[in-house]
């Protein structure tokens, strides 16, 4: 039973980190981002906590710790529940690797934890350029938000400068769910 334990806790975490379910197709589909490493335009290393609502999830917010690294050449990430690695990814700029643990759902898809993290963190310059012609990018001190047919798709706020310092706060709109991240610079 004590082995049970960490493990439904576990799938609990990973289970959050992709959205439930849904009867009725998603309104509109987020454009993928694919963009190089070095279009980021700076080196960091984070240690963050990150924290998942869904709309449809009752049970309210979960949390998982990772590990960001970015460089010219590479985004890695980490993540962990209770302790234990539970998924890696490496994006080169052409090649998205993954390693992850057994247990963590089919759902979760790397390419959309990629997306997320250019959607936050890549300058929006490099955003504006790869987004198909009926979507726009406005990004102001603390806001950024992703339109398409007038509508508001995803916002995110930021609480400091550099944007990757501190608390941002994504919310997605057409897939129904709440990202919080708190950054702070990875001791190596």
């Amino acid at each position: 039973m004590r082995r049970l334990i960490p493990i439904v806790a576990l799938l609990g975490l990973i289970a959050c980190a992709t959205p439930p379910p849904r009867r009725v197709a998603p309104e509109v589909a987020l454009p993928m981002l694919s963009l190089a490493p070095a279009a980021f335009g700076a080196s960091v290393s984070l240690a963050q906590r990150l924290s998942f609502a869904h709309d449809a999830d009752p049970g309210g917010p979960r949390s998982l710790e990772a590990l960001v690294e970015i460089d010219a050449a590479a985004l890695q990430l980490a993540g962990f529940a209770l302790g234990q690695r539970v998924f890696t990814m490496q994006w080169d700029g052409a090649k998205l690797d993954e390693q992850r643990d057994a247990r963590v759902p089919e759902q979760f898809q790397s390419r959309t934890v990629l997306r997320d993290i250019q959607y936050v963190y890549w300058p929006a310059a490099s955003v504006r350029a790869a987004l198909p012609p009926d979507w726009t990018l406005e990004d102001a001190p603390g806001l950024r938000v992703l339109r398409h047919a007038g509508k508001d798709w995803l916002t995110v706020r930021y609480g400091g400068e550099p944007r990757w310092a501190g608390r941002a706060e994504l919310v997605n709109l057409a897939e129904h769910y709440r990202l919080t991240i708190e950054s702070r610079l990875s001791e190596d």
